[in-house]
């Protein structure tokens, strides 16, 4: 029945339960084991239930039964049980981390998948965390990560994954005796199970959150397995990857290293082929920026992370987020002159008026800012003079609501970005028919109002 039922299981029928697992009957133990297993899986029994009607207290004692199968059949249980918060409290205090720790070491594949598979659920609470470690759970784990099954490495790296969320269990996770446990991580990258792979990136973006282990990491010669993640065909991988080299492109140690060649052809590529990702998008866009304050700008300028970061800009499904990041690089990118010159031979009309389009759009103040910043700073380049007459309307319009803009940093961006247009003949005559001279009076007024005042408060301050 419990193998075909598609139906939620009487409660009555669960009383029958507490018996059949107390019996001293070992076939009794393993049917009565695998069928509460097959209902539990299938849904068709309430997870809370099977705790709150007294059931977990035989299933954690048939985890010391001496039998494969009863064993398989009870870690079974305690893994999709523990997938509740209210039932990993209760497994946690009837003392069922410990068993589950022995049979983690269990020859039989089967019984030792399960028992990793629920002390991965476990971890997904901190109270229990505490028991796990206090347990001795964290050298078991790194271990287990050198298993051939590829699903015992999954579960213990991802448990791992979990400890490592906790910046409290770092100093007992990477304590000197058990440094090997980054290299272990760092040689799950070249899994050939993507989840693998993934989640050992995960574990160590968690762990990376000193400088000294981030350059630890850099210095395990991880490269070459990036590369690989970031071309994979799983989104997956992808994403845990990326977000890995974020968090190591955040030292400045470390930034040298990581802007070499091939990487940053990489990240072109990936934003060439992922402008829509949001997650690629956004981490990449960061990535390159941290990259550029290192003294390797020119490799940035001349790589196609500028032609890609532009690019994403025209994809209409970008996020918000994703668009700051992007627009907050180039502008960083943009004030190198090299850079600039770069910009202006990807610039075309489509580019020009997504950039002005950008700048108009209050509503979303940072990347407004930001697509005004790449603006002002292409100003002055022939080709781009030409692109931006084209939309002459549009920048005054955006350049009137920066003039008035509450914020002094608007105000001083719009006036700069007027000074430097008005010098061109076309926009000189724009401006001077839509009176943005005035506007540029009242701005100068106010200012004046303003200086009156910080230096009268200034002499009271003195007095």
């Amino acid at each position: 029945m419990s193998q075909h039922m598609n139906v939620p299981l009487p409660v009555e029928h669960l009383e029958p339960f507490y018996a059949l697992l107390r019996s001293a009957d070992l076939e009794v133990q393993q049917m009565s084991s695998l069928s509460l297993v097959n209902f539990l899986l299938e849904g068709n029994i309430d997870k809370e239930l099977v705790v709150q009607m007294g059931l977990l207290e035989p299933i954690l004692d048939l985890l010391e039964s001496e039998d494969p199968t009863v064993q398989c059949n009870s870690c079974a249980c305690t893994m999709t049980l523990a997938v509740s918060e209210s039932n990993r409290e209760a497994i946690g205090a009837a003392r069922g981390v410990t068993p589950l720790l022995s049979l983690a070491n269990s020859y039989d594949p089967r019984v030792q998948q399960n028992a990793v598979g629920a002390i991965f659920n476990l971890t997904q609470s901190e109270k229990i965390q505490q028991v796990l470690c206090k347990e001795g759970a964290l050298p078991v784990l790194a271990l287990l990560l050198e298993s051939p099954d590829s699903e015992v490495q999954y579960y213990s790296c991802a448990a791992l994954s979990n400890l490592a969320a906790n910046v409290q269990h770092h100093e007992a996770v990477l304590r000197p005796s058990n440094r090997f446990l980054l290299r272990i991580l760092i040689s799950l990258l070249s899994s050939s199970v993507d989840k693998v792979s993934s989640q050992a990136c995960v574990c160590l973006r968690n762990l990376a959150t000193s400088a000294d282990i981030q350059a630890e990491i850099v210095a395990e010669d991880i490269l070459p397995k990036l590369h690989s993640l970031l071309a994979s065909g799983s989104e997956g991988v992808r994403h845990a990857s990326i977000a890995l080299l974020w968090v190591l492109s955040q030292h400045p140690h470390n930034q040298d290293t990581l802007a070499c060649a091939e990487l940053l052809q990489s990240l072109g590529m990936l934003l060439s082929a992922h402008r829509t990702d949001p997650v690629i998008v956004g981490h990449t866009a960061c990535i390159i920026k941290n990259l550029s304050l290192s003294k390797n700008r020119l490799r940035i300028i001349e790589s196609p992370c500028v032609e890609g970061l532009l690019q994403t800009m025209l994809s209409t499904d970008i996020q918000e987020d994703s668009l700051q990041y992007v627009t907050s690089c180039l502008a960083e990118l943009a004030k190198q002159e090299g850079a600039t010159v770069h910009m202006v031979q990807w610039m075309d009309d489509a580019l020009t008026k997504c950039l002005v389009r950008l700048a108009g759009q209050l509503e979303h103040t940072e990347a407004s800012f930001q697509a005004a910043s790449i603006i002002q700073h292409m100003i002055g380049h022939e080709k781009i003079m030409l692109l931006l007459k084209r939309h002459i309307r549009e920048i005054q319009a955006y350049l009137k609501n920066f003039l008035t803009h509450r914020e002094i940093r608007f105000q001083q961006l719009g006036v700069s970005t007027f000074c430097r247009l008005r010098a061109d003949p076309e926009f000189s005559l724009a401006f001077t028919k839509s009176q943005m001279s005035k506007l540029l009076e009242q701005v100068r007024q106010q200012t004046e109002e303003t200086q009156e005042l910080l230096r009268a408060a200034i002499c009271h301050e003195d007095s």
